[in-house]
């Protein structure tokens, strides 16, 4: 299995707990990672990783990307770059298919199951699966650029090149018509294109926005989710850890209503595995920002209400008492 991320060193350490959730779960896989700065790369190229290729933007930026660079944002930046990410893959090494993956996703199981899943088609999406009350599809997509494979054949290059081209002719964190930055392009891909498989199986794309849906729990060592609707019972295999922040000595995991079995199955142990990241990086004496920008919760207005609704919801936990459960 093939897989590529991209991020920068505000992010590496939610980038390298990614790593070690596919190390943990798969036999055998391979993940390029494309560093966005400088300090990233120094940081991810001490740390060795044995099934990582790091590639530094100097390699992968074209002309293209170079020229409407300056027009972006920083995170506007990013989603333009994800096609361009996954078609370097393709074209530099030559894999036999890609799998693009969010830096702030992790695995509990092995996404084999996933790529079974989609067969001889050579395009594999991923459904928001939104909780009605939290559904922003019209803005946001219908579909999630979190998990998102492309075969290396004519079919999946011809869909890629699609994406790749409109991304760099707009890509914005705004809505305009029709628009959002680089997954709104998805919406009608099962129909512009042939050979576009939504992923079906529910353990693919567990997310704050629709976890509502499912109760969360563990046969053994193995995590479950089961719909409360059709008690369906599937294994989560990766959770999409949306507005995961910390400040100073707590951390915030952000708006969404969160069942107890939530917090403690999925974002507790993920918050310790990042916490644990953490302390190597600074043995290391890593120059890197670790855990992000977040670092006060007043840094600005809309951060410090977010702050004190996130805390009226009981979403807001003190590091020091994570690290002793």
């Amino acid at each position: 299995m093939y897989f590529c991320t991209l991020f920068d060193s505000k992010y590496v350490n939610y980038g390298i707990a990614l790593y070690e959730s596919l190390l943990t779960h798969c036999h055998r896989f391979h993940i390029y990672i494309f560093a966005f700065d400088d300090k990233c790369y120094s940081v991810l190229k001490e740390l060795n990783l044995t099934h990582a290729t790091i590639v530094q933007l100097k390699e992968f930026e074209d002309e293209k990307l170079l020229a409407i660079k300056p027009t972006r944002s920083k995170g506007e930046y990013c989603w333009t770059c994800i096609p361009s990410a996954i078609n370097f893959v393709l074209d530099r090494y030559k894999v036999e298919s890609c799998t693009y993956l969010d830096a702030d996703i992790y695995f509990w199981n092995s996404p084999g199951k996933l790529l079974e899943e989609m067969g001889n088609n050579a395009v594999l999406i991923t459904n928001h699966h939104y909780t009605p009350c939290y559904d922003q599809s019209g803005k946001s997509g219908t579909y999630n650029s979190q998990f998102i494979t492309f075969k290396n054949n004519k079919e999946g290059r011809f869909v890629l090149e699609w994406w790749r081209n409109a991304c760099i002719e707009w890509c914005y964190a705004r809505h305009e018509k029709g628009k959002f930055g680089d997954q709104k392009y998805l919406d009608d891909w099962p129909e512009r294109f042939n050979g576009v498989h939504v992923l079906n199986y529910l353990g693919g794309g567990v997310a704050p926005w629709n976890v509502q849906q499912y109760k969360i729990f563990k046969k053994g060592e193995v995590l479950y989710g089961k719909e409360l609707n059709s008690i369906t019972e599937f294994q989560v295999i990766f959770y999409h850890f949306h507005y995961v922040r910390f400040y100073t000595n707590e951390v915030d995991i952000g708006g969404y209503r969160l069942s107890k079995e939530v917090k403690s199955l999925l974002y507790m142990p993920y918050i310790r595995h990042l916490e644990k990241i953490k302390h190597r990086l600074e043995v290391m004496h890593a120059t890197v920002q670790v855990h992000g920008v977040y670092q006060a919760a007043n840094k600005d207005l809309i951060t410090l209400l977010k702050y004190i609704k996130h805390r009226l919801m009981f979403n807001i936990f003190k590091l020091d008492a994570i690290a002793k459960l």
